[in-house]
This record gives C-alpha cells, structure tokens and sequence, in this order.
C-alpha cells in the first residue's frame, strides 16, 4: 500500500474491541497504552486485565512471557498500530517461541493518536500482518470487516496457534476511559486473579 493511497479504516473500534472482549471471556488482556487500554476498560474493567501505563512498546512481549507462564489461559494483546510499530522485535520473539495461546489485535488508524495524531508507518506502506507472517505467526488477519470479530474470538478461545490481527479503525478520538493508575494495584489484582501473592 503506497502513501499516496492510503485510507484509514471505518471500524469503530471501541464497539469492536467491546465486542471482541465480551466473546473472549476467560482471556487475560495486556492493553498497549493509550486509547488501547481506554477501550479495553470501557468494555468493563475485570482483574484479568493488565493495563500498560508509560511503557510504549511493551505490550505484545508483555503478553509472550505472560502466554509462556500460563500455557492453559488464552492471552489476548489489544494495542494500537504506533506502539507496536515500536514493539517490532517482539513480533520475532513470538514467531520464534510460538506460543500457542497468544493473539495480537492491533487496532490501526494510521496514526499516533497519543501524540497529535502524526501519520504513523502503517500509513507509510508498513504492513504488520507481513510483518507477523515473515516472523512466522501461523495466521495473520487483516480486518475491515466488524463483523470478523468472531473470527478473532474463535482464534483466542481456540488456543491452538498464534496469530495477529490488524484492524483497520477509524482515525477519530473517542471520550477517554482511564483505567486505574497505580501499577502495584493492577499488578496485583492480575496476580490474585491467577493465584499469586502479591509482592
């Protein structure tokens, strides 16, 4: 896809991500920060979610090594084209390890929503289902359709593979819904969720 022809999508991706969350109910979800993990709690907040605040970058391999210390749990990474754009090596990581439980759902308008909504490489001809292919996911998806939703879900309930789905989302900003700030809260509210002491 050239710059010149560039089109963001049409998805409204707080009713995508609502959905998608609603149909993965057991998941564990490792927000990227920003409008990510403002939809992510908008859908409704729930101790199987781990926020990422001031960690840009981190989401996806935040949710390899969670994937690899909880093999039974389906992990769902949902983050934005501009963090995981700054996340790429973790895409290898995950190709490498294949873990067999983890989905990544970026949620793609082409632009750095967090910073002024500066056009972002996925708008520059970077395409990240050809990433993840390369680094040898066993699906990529890219979405310009809601109505795939299911077959998102069906892959993280399914827990057989790993995979990553690009949505292409309207480039618009929706009211933010800030989940809870304190790391040490949301650290050890997951950790209680899974059994663990807190530390």
């Amino acid at each position: 896809m050239s710059q010149n022809n560039y089109q963001h999508g049409t998805i409204n991706r707080r009713e995508f991500v609502k959905e998608l969350v609603d149909l993965c109910p057991e998941a564990l979800i490792v927000t990227g920060l920003g409008s990510p993990s403002y939809d992510v709690f908008a859908a409704g907040d729930r101790p199987e979610n781990f926020y990422l605040w001031g960690a840009m970058g981190a989401a996806a391999a935040m949710g390899l090594g969670i994937a690899i210390a909880q093999p039974e749990k389906s992990v769902l990474v949902i983050t934005g084209d501009g963090e995981m754009l700054m996340g790429l090596g973790s895409l290898a990581a995950i190709g490498a390890q294949k873990p067999k439980n983890l989905t990544i759902v970026v949620l793609d308008n082409g632009h750095y929503a967090e910073t002024g909504m500066q056009r972002s490489h996925t708008s520059l001809g970077v395409e990240l289902t050809g990433v993840a292919s390369a680094c040898g996911f066993d699906w990529t998806l890219a979405v310009r359709n809601p109505a795939d939703v299911s077959q998102i879900a069906k892959q993280v309930n399914a827990r057989n593979s790993v995979g990553l789905a690009n949505i292409f989302i309207e480039a618009i900003e929706y009211p933010k819904a800030l989940p809870p700030r304190d790391g040490s809260f949301i650290k050890n509210r997951f950790r209680g969720h899974l059994g663990f002491e807190p530390f």
